[in-house]
């Protein structure tokens, strides 16, 4: 597949600055998205390519810090402030909250566009990310309900007699699922279904279950003599 033209947008309030930005990346090969305030921005509809925001910190409606937020709590793409009055406090907590960069003005373009390219590598990943977790949750959803019941038994350690056994199930039976699941999930082994459960948040639940343990021998209290 061709990955989409990577996209930046740029939420700033002076139309200079603005368009010189918007200028600068376009002659650089970058499509370029430009927003006049956070509603705008907001309201819009943030593209599906790889993309990154370039956030001027001081807004007539609302903080930069502000809007980081929102787009934090939505998986908004990253960020890279700019700011003629930053502070150290404020470019610290910036930086907490996930800002790739926080760049004083006036910047250099080279500080730009290293800034740029490391918040477009950070969104690849997000995205890659995030399409391999869909995948993984499409092959989960074709297992049957009796096959969601012993996945987290198979990746937990248990053998398959344990397994079946919690199951109340016959070995066999418990083969079967097994090879059934690994079919439906892709898998090439099952440390490779391990890795995946994990993903998926069931590894950290079937590590909680303990197999069931049963001895021929009884645990009778010695007779004192």
């Amino acid at each position: 597949m061709v990955e989409e033209q990577p996209v930046v947008l740029v939420l700033d309030d002076d139309p200079d600055i603005r368009t010189a930005l918007a200028e600068l990346l376009t002659a650089f090969g970058m499509q370029v998205l430009v927003f006049a305030s956070a509603a705008e921005l907001l309201s819009g509809v943030i593209p599906d390519a790889p993309c990154c925001l370039l956030l001027d910190l001081q807004l007539p409606d609302i903080t930069g810090l502000e809007i980081q937020e929102r787009l934090s709590a939505n998986d908004g793409p990253p960020i890279i402030f700019i700011s003629a009055h930053g502070d150290i406090p404020t470019s610290v907590r910036a930086m907490k909250e996930g800002a790739v960069e926080f760049l004083p003005k006036p910047f250099t373009d080279e500080e730009l566009f290293d800034a740029i390219r490391v918040a477009l590598a950070l969104d690849r990943r997000r995205k890659q990310t995030r399409a391999e977790l869909a995948d993984l949750q499409k092959s989960y959803a074709r297992l049957t309900v009796r096959e969601r019941e012993a996945l987290p038994l198979i990746v937990s350690g248990m053998t398959n007699k344990q397994s079946a056994e919690a199951l109340g199930i016959a070995e066999i039976t418990l083969q079967i699922h097994r090879r059934r699941i690994l079919y439906k999930m892709g898998a090439q082994s099952i440390p490779d279904l391990v890795r995946m459960a994990s993903r998926l948040g069931i590894l950290e639940t079937s590590t909680k279950r303990q197999p069931a343990r049963s001895s021929s021998r009884g645990t009778q209290p010695r007779s004192r003599r």
